[in-house]
């Protein structure tokens, strides 16, 4: 009587497996976000319990320059023209993008803004 050899067992192939690793890595990559997240405070309603006062003072922000009630104004200018129009820091300042202005360039002009200490900032379109 002969006896059959017992079948040798093959190894499973780790190839599929590092394939769907892969593929989840990529796709984790992919769906998750790397950037920050900013938040910019604007208000809801343009009521205001005092009435508006003062000269008008809207600025245009365009890609190139920024405008100060029409009159194109350096950006490093705009500051000390406000501050001639200016009665409190509370008094209201209209932002306006113009002529396909990036947000980014919208943002920096109103942080730089805020930073000179203009607490009402009001962004339209």
């Amino acid at each position: 009587m002969k006896f059959a050899a017992a079948p040798t067992r093959r190894r499973p192939s780790l190839t599929p497996m590092i394939d769907v690793v892969f593929l989840l890595l990529v796709f984790f990559m992919l769906a998750s976000r790397f950037g920050q997240e900013m938040e910019i405070p604007l208000p809801l309603s343009a009521a205001s319990d005092r009435p508006y006062g003062g000269p008008p003072r809207l600025v245009e922000v365009r890609p190139e320059s920024v405008s100060l009630n029409g009159v194109a104004t350096p950006v490093e200018d705009l500051l000390a023209e406000l501050g001639t129009m200016m009665l409190s820091h509370s008094d209201a300042i209209v932002v306006r993008a113009r002529d396909e202005a990036d947000l980014q360039r919208v943002v920096d002009v109103m942080q730089r803004l805020s930073d000179a200490g203009y607490e009402t900032l009001v962004l339209v379109e």
